[in-house]
C-alpha cells in the first residue's frame, strides 16, 4: 500500500466524522458535511498533491500524496472534527504544530509514524475530551507528566517508539477509563509502585524503558481486566518469577523478551487462558517443564535464545498433544532426539541447537505445517521422503523447508515434488549426493532453492535440450561448492521472470505491514561458485534486471564478459574470480550505479580497468592476477595520452555506494551473499511480525 492511499484512508476518517449529532461510525459516514465545513476541508484537501483527478465530492478523494501540515493548514479550521488520523505519512521531520489545541472537540487523535519530532506542544493540554491519543514511532520528546494531567479522559494512550524522558507519571495507574497503554521505548524511569487502580486495563506495554530497578511482576496482579502484557527488556525480580502469581484470569498474552530471567516462570502454570507465550532471549536453564504443554489454549510460543536443554517428559508424547501452533526454540543447547512436533504445528523452527539422530516420520503427519526449520543440528540420515506427502497449509502466507546445516545424507527425496506451495527449500552443508534437482520446476511457486556446500554433481543446464532453466518463479538459487559441471546454453537465463522484472520506484517503498512481501518479491541472488562450470558466460544474464548478487568465482567460465552486465541494474555484488576469463572489462560496467564489491582476480583479462568511482574505489586485489590490466586501483599505467575522466556520481547514488562498499570491502564478497540468504531466512523467523499481528487480532478493530 503506498502513502498515497493510507493518506487516502486518513481522509476519509475525517470526513466519516465530523458530523457531531451522531455517535455511530457507520452513520457518520453516511451523513453529508454541513457546507461550512466541506469548503474548509476542501481547502484541506488543495494543501495536498494528487496523482490522479478526484471528484469534487469529498468522499471520493484518491490519490493523495502528503507533505506537511503547519499552523496554518485549513485543517485547524474544522472546528468540530472529532476523530483525526494523520498516521503513516511523511511530514518531513517537522515539530508538531500547536495548533492540534484549537481542535477542542477531538476525541481521537491519531499521528503515528509520521516523522514528528521535538516537544509535543503544550496546546494538547486544551484537548479534554480526547479518549484516543496516539503518537507513536516518532521522535517526540518532553516530560509526559506536563503533556497528560489534563487528559483525564483518555481510554487509548499509545506514545511508544519516542524520545519521552522523566518519570512516569503516576496518575496514569489511577485513570479508571484507561483501557490503553504503550509507553514502551522510551527513557522513562521508575519506579512503578502500587497499588494501580486501573479496572478497565486490558493492554499495558512498558518494554525498554530506563527502569534502572527490578520489576515485581506482583504488583500487575491487581489488574483484573488485563489480557496482554508487555515487559520486554526490563529486569524482574527473581521471586516474583519463581512465585504463584494470582494473574487475572484474562490474561492472554505474556510478553518477557530479554529480562534476563534464569528459571522458567512458575506463575505460568496458572495461565489458563494463555495463549501467547515470548520468553525469547532470556538465560533459562534445564528442561522445558511438562505442565507448559498442558496449557488449553496456548498456541505460540517462544523459546528462542535461551539455554534450555531438553524436555520433561516422554518424547513420544509431552508436546504431541499440545494445541501449540507456532513453536520457536531455537538457539538453544536441546540435545538429544528431536520430540514428536505438536499435532496442529503450523511454524516450527528449532535451528542451531544439538538435536541428533533421525528427523521423526511424525513430523509428516502434522497436515498444517507450513514452516519445519531444523537448520544447524546433527542430524543424520536420510530427508523423510513422507514430507513430500505433507499438505502444506492452504492460504499460508509462506511455505518453507530448511534442514541445512547437519549431517543428512542420500539424494533429495523426489516426494518434494508434490508440495506445490513450497518456495524455499535450503539443504546447505550437508552430504546429499544427487545430480541437479531439475524435477522441482513441477514447483510452481519455488522463491529459493540453496544446495551450497553437498555432493550434487553433474550439470545444470537442462537435460531435455539446450535451453533456459525452467525455474520462472526462482529468485534466489544458491548451489556453491558442489561438484557441477558443464556449460550454460547463451538463453539459460531466459525464463527466470521473477528476477527479470525490475521494480519501479514506487515499489521499492518497504513499510512495516508489508515488509516480507516486498523483500521477497524484489531481491534476487545467483551464487554458483566453487564447482567446475565452464564454457562462456550466457549473455542473457543481461535479462535479470533484479538480480543484487551473483557469483561466479572459482569455476573455469571463458570467453569474455558479457556486455549484458550492463543492463543489470540493480547489481550490487558481482564476483567473477579465479575463472579463465579473457578480453576487456566491459567500459558499460561503470554504468552500474548501485555496483558496490567487484572482484576479476585470477583471470585472464586485459586493457584498461573502466574508470568509474564504484570500480576504481575497490581494492587492488579484486583485479590482481590479470597480467594485461591496467589502470587504477592497479599501479600499472596504460601509458594513453588521454587518460579518461573519473566520473563523479550524484549525491543520491555516491551515499549510497560508499555504505555498500564499506560493508563489501571490509568484509569480502562472501557477506553479501551471506546479507541475501539472510533477509530471506529472516522472512521465516518473524517475531516481531507475530507480536503486532496479536495486538491486532485481540483488538478487533485493529490496534488503536
Amino acid at each position: 500500500m503506498s502513502n498515497s492511499r493510507l493518506c487516502l484512508l486518513s481522509l476519509v476518517s475525517i470526513l466519516s466524522l465530523l458530523i457531531t449529532t451522531t455517535t455511530n461510525l457507520v452513520a457518520a459516514q453516511r451523513q453529508r458535511c454541513r457546507p461550512d465545513q466541506t469548503e474548509t476541508l476542501k481547502r484541506f484537501k488543495n494543501e495536498f498533491a494528487f496523482s490522479s483527478s478526484c471528484s469534487d465530492d469529498a468522499y471520493f478523494l484518491r490519490g493523495v500524496t502528503c507533505d506537511n501540515v503547519t499552523d496554518n493548514s485549513s485543517l485547524f479550521e474544522l472546528s468540530h472534527l472529532r476523530y483525526l488520523n494523520l498516521s503513516f505519512n511523511n511530514f518531513a521531520s517537522s515539530s508538531l504544530p500547536s495548533a492540534f489545541g484549537q481542535l477542542h472537540n477531538l476525541e481521537v487523535l491519531l499521528l503515528s509514524s509520521n516523522g514528528f519530532l521535538g516537544q509535543v506542544p503544550s496546546s494538547i493540554r486544551n484537548l479534554t475530551k480526547l479518549t484516543q491519543l496516539k503518537l507513536s514511532h516518532n521522535k517526540l520528546t518532553g516530560d509526559l507528566t506536563s503533556l497528560l494531567q489534563n487528559l483525564t479522559s483518555l481510554v487509548a494512550l499509545d506514545v511508544s517508539s519516542n524520545e519521552f524522558y522523566g518519570t512516569i507519571p503516576s496518575f496514569l495507574f489511577t485513570m479508571p477509563s484507561l483501557s490503553y497503554l504503550d509507553l514502551s521505548e522510551n527513557h522513562l524511569s521508575g519506579p512503578l509502585e502500587p497499588p494501580f487502580s486501573l479496572p478497565n486495563l486490558q493492554f499495558l506495554m512498558l518494554s525498554h524503558l530506563n527502569i534502572t530497578h527490578q520489576i515485581d511482576l506482583r504488583i500487575f496482579s491487581s489488574l483484573k481486566s488485563l489480557s496482554y502484557l508487555d515487559l520486554s527488556g526490563n529486569s524482574l525480580t527473581p521471586t516474583s518469577v519463581d512465585s504463584d502469581i494470582d494473574f487475572t484470569k484474562y490474561l492472554r498474552v505474556l510478553i518477557l523478551l530479554e529480562c534476563n530471567i534464569s528459571e522458567f516462570p512458575r506463575f505460568v502454570r496458572s495461565l489458563k487462558n494463555l495463549e501467547y507465550l515470548y520468553l525469547s532471549h532470556n538465560r533459562i536453564k534445564g528442561n522445558v517443564p511438562d505442565w507448559l504443554w498442558s496449557l488449553p489454549r496456548l498456541t505460540t510460543l517462544y523459546l528462542l535464545n535461551n539455554s534450555f536443554t531438553g524436555f520433561e517428559g516422554s518424547l513420544d508424547h509431552v508436546l504431541a498433544n499440545s494445541p501449540v501452533q507456532v513453536l520457536d526454540m531455537s538457539y538453544n543447547s536441546f540435545r538429544g532426539s528431536f520430540p514428536n512436533p505438536p499435532l496442529f504445528i503450523i511454524n516450527l523452527s528449532a535451528w542451531n541447537n544439538s538435536f541428533t539422530g533421525e528427523i521423526p516420520l511424525s513430523t509428516c503427519n502434522r497436515t498444517f505445517l507450513n514452516v519445519l526449520d531444523l537448520s544447524y543440528n546433527n542430524f543424520t540420515g536420510l530427508i523423510p521422503p513422507c514430507l513430500g506427502n505433507m499438505n502444506f497449509h492452504i492460504g499460508a502466507s509462506t511455505q518453507t523447508l530448511d534442514v541445512g546445516y547437519n549431517q543428512l545424507t542420500g539424494k533429495l527425496p523426489r516426494s518434494l515434488r508434490n508440495c506445490s506451495l513450497l518456495r524455499f527449500l535450503s539443504v546447505d552443508d550437508n552430504r546429499i549426493k544427487d545430480s541437479f534437482p531439475f524435477w522441482l520446476k513441477a514447483l510452481p511457486s519455488l522463491k529459493v532453492l540453496t544446495l551450497r556446500s553437498n555432493r550434487f554433481y553433474g550439470p545444470i543446464s537442462p537435460p531435455y535440450g539446450p535451453g533456459p532453466l525452467a525455474f520462472p518463479k526462482l529468485q534466489i538459487l544458491e548451489i556453491s561448492h558442489n561438484r557441477f559441471t558443464g556449460s550454460l546454453p547463451r538463453n539459460y537465463f531466459e525464463n527466470w521472470s521473477a528476477t527479470s522484472l525490475k521494480p519501479n520506484d514506487e515499489e521499492k517503498y518497504l513499510y512495516m505491514g508489508d515488509y516480507t512481501r516486498k523483500v521477497l518479491t524484489f531481491y534476487s541472488a545467483i551464487d554458483f561458485s566453487g564447482n567446475k562450470l565452464e564454457g562462456e558466460i550466457p549473455e542473457s544474464i543481461g535479462l535479470l534486471k533484479a538480480l543484487i548478487a551473483l557469483n561466479l568465482s572459482s569455476n573455469s567460465f571463458t570467453g569474455h564478459i558479457p556486455l549484458s552486465f550492463a543492463n543489470v541494474s540493480e547489481l550490487e555484488s558481482l564476483d567473477l574470480s579465479k575463472n579463465k576469463l579473457s578480453g576487456e572489462i566491459p567500459q558499460e560496467l561503470k554504468r552500474l550505479s548501485y555496483l558496490a564489491y567487484i572482484d576479476v582476480s585470477d583471470n585472464q583479462l586485459t586493457g584498461e580497468i573502466p574508470q568509474g568511482t564504484q570500480i576504481i574505489g575497490q581494492p587492488k586485489s579484486s583485479f590482481e592476477g590479470n597480467l594485461g590490466l591496467c589502470g587504477l586501483p592497479l599501479e600499472e599505467s596504460c601509458f594513453t595520452e588521454n587518460t579518461p575522466s573519473i566520473e563523479e556520481p550524484d549525491e543520491e547514488e555516491d551515499g549510497g555506494v560508499l555504505k555498500w562498499r564499506a560493508v563489501a570491502i571490509g568484509y569480502g564478497p562472501g557477506v553479501l551473499f551471506g546479507i541475501a540468504i539472510g533477509y530471506v531466512v529472516a522472512l521465516y523467523k518473524p517475531e516481531w511480525f507475530i507480536k503486532n499481528y496479536i495486538q491486532n487480532r485481540l483488538l478487533g478493530i485493529g490496534r488503536l
